[in-house]
């Protein structure tokens, strides 16, 4: 559980989200200099759906990382706590089945999906354990998680450059694009407290999560984590 979501309850995160709906994924693609697309691209690439396959997209937001699953013959959830990105997505997607939900109560029966991912979201929940296992519950036995998060930098130097950028230049940058800093402040205060690689993966297998694995990317500033429900 990180720092920053201690310090603010769910709805005022949910708030917060529903004022940076409009130009949320115009921010991303900015802030992350366009590497956010790459990034979502590995994440697609891990989760490996079958058309026809059912998955579950945690923190969804306005829908982006869910196109490519949809696009692709995947019966894909968008999933989101935030009612104003859920709002912008069901404009942008109106086939999608855009549906309101807290990660640590999903509105789904056990097992109903074959996989569950969640990009750049989980950081935010307000418990992870519950959410973890939330996402457990509603998968498939032999179904699978993939988890796509920013994470801790390998390289010394880039690390320090990194969190420089982080909580200096990152609140101004988004700022000139969505006039929101401070909501970008907290983003950037909920990185720096998240779990490294490692710590991450042991919180995966303590909720019941195993071959638990994960790989980096950009040096470990986003990492993917990947789990497997265990077979009955």
């Amino acid at each position: 559980m990180s720092r920053a979501s201690l310090e603010k309850k769910p709805t005022e995160v949910a708030s917060m989200f529903d004022g940076i709906a409009r130009r949320y994924d115009l921010t991303n693609d900015v802030i992350s200099l366009g590497q956010d697309r790459r990034w979502r691209r590995a994440t697609v690439s891990a989760v490996a759906a079958m058309p026809g396959e059912k998955v579950l997209d945690l923190a969804a937001g306005t829908g982006t990382s869910s196109e490519p699953f949809a696009d692709d013959g995947v019966r894909v959830v968008p999933c989101d706590f935030s009612f104003g990105m859920l709002q912008v997505g069901k404009e942008r997607r109106p086939d999608l089945s855009f549906v309101a939900g807290d990660a640590t109560h999903l509105p789904f029966a056990d097992e109903t999906f074959d996989a569950v991912t969640i990009s750049f979201g989980l950081r935010n929940v307000v418990d992870t354990d519950a959410a973890l296992r939330e996402m457990l519950r509603v998968v498939r036995p032999g179904g699978r998680v993939v988890i796509c998060e920013f994470s801790q930098p390998t390289w010394a130097p880039l690390r320090t450059v990194y969190s420089e950028y982080l909580m200096k230049a990152l609140p101004r940058v988004a700022a000139a694009v969505t006039r929101e800093g401070s909501s970008y402040e907290y983003l950037a205060e909920s990185i720096s407290a998240w779990p490294d690689q490692v710590r991450l993966g042991r919180l995966l297998v303590r909720a019941g999560w195993e071959q638990v694995a994960y790989r980096n990317l950009s040096g470990g500033i986003v990492a993917l984590h990947r789990g497997t429900r265990p077979a009955r």
